[in-house]
């Protein structure tokens, strides 16, 4: 049984198929080749974008969505998640989609059910389809993405979005930067920087991210404009630059990217959610069916 749990859980090729698959879903029309088919949603973090999208995905394809409302399953009464996840496993679903706060609750779920599990987001661990769609979105303005320059912005240290596509776009040979605070940054080996004005000239790419407030365990700038003034995507920052703005949302307006910059058409945000559904109902597509 195939899983995608990390981005690593999809060979170079196999992500190539899934997104000439997901071209061809950009259309909006529905399909039938997961009729008959069952797919179970199980968020236990908050989700709009990510849950829509998987739903959207599945019932374009035909398939019979079943979406567990957390708060009211057995799980709030003390049942414990292998339990849930064996329950559920038992109705013979043929994918589970998962979210959890915790990092690799998605891999152990993995392990207690005989049907494909797609993780929708685990702690600060990884988001795999977020990343499958980034990097979709950017192959269609740049074909050949090798040497491209993208800065990753914002709380990456605490970003499962940012783990997640630090690994796939490297693979795909995009040239990364990280542009954050200090105690934003990561320890791993790509360049870094504090200071966005330096960096924005530099590249094609910029995908910004939201600052984590529900991971830090103490308050980190004592106010988000603080934040917004060294980190912010803004029109007067970027000018004219032929770029490609990114961002996974939710967005915080004025924090992340500025009224101006989401609605200027350099601005890709809208077109991620779109490109989303279409790259989810690719990967369904091939974990179910194969």
């Amino acid at each position: 049984m195939r899983h995608v749990i990390t981005t690593t859980d999809l060979s170079k090729d196999e992500i190539l198929t899934i997104f000439q698959k997901a071209t061809t879903y950009l259309d909006g029309e529905h399909y039938h080749t997961l009729e008959g088919k069952k797919i179970i949603t199980i968020f236990f973090e908050n989700s709009t974008r990510t849950l829509s999208s998987f739903e959207m995905a599945a019932k374009r394809l035909g398939a019979q969505v079943i979406s567990l409302n957390v708060s009211r399953s057995s799980s709030s009464k003390g049942e414990t998640l292998y339990d849930t996840a064996a329950n559920l496993d038992a109705m013979g679903p043929d994918a589970i989609v998962v979210r959890h706060k915790n990092a690799g609750v998605p891999k152990i779920l993995s392990k207690y059910v005989h049907c494909s599990i797609i993780n929708g987001g685990d702690g600060c661990h990884a988001h795999p389809t977020q990343a499958l769609l980034d990097l979709f979105t950017i192959l269609r303005y740049f074909p050949n993405p090798k040497g491209k320059k993208i800065a990753i912005v914002g709380d990456i240290k605490n970003s499962r979005v940012a783990s997640s596509n630090i690994e796939l776009l490297g693979r795909f040979g995009l040239d990364i930067t990280l542009v954050a605070p200090p105690h934003f940054l990561p320890s791993i080996d790509l360049k870094k920087s504090s200071n966005l004005n330096l960096v924005i000239d530099e590249v094609d790419i910029v995908m910004s991210l939201r600052t984590q407030t529900e991971r830090h365990a103490n308050q980190i700038y004592a106010s988000l404009k603080d934040y917004a003034n060294d980190f912010c995507i803004t029109k007067e920052l970027v000018k004219d630059k032929d770029i490609l703005l990114l961002h996974p949302g939710p967005v915080h307006r004025n924090v992340d990217i500025d009224d101006a910059m989401l609605q200027d058409p350099r601005c890709k945000v809208l077109e991620q959610v779109k490109n989303g559904v279409a790259v989810r109902m690719a990967v369904l597509e091939k974990m179910i069916n194969g």
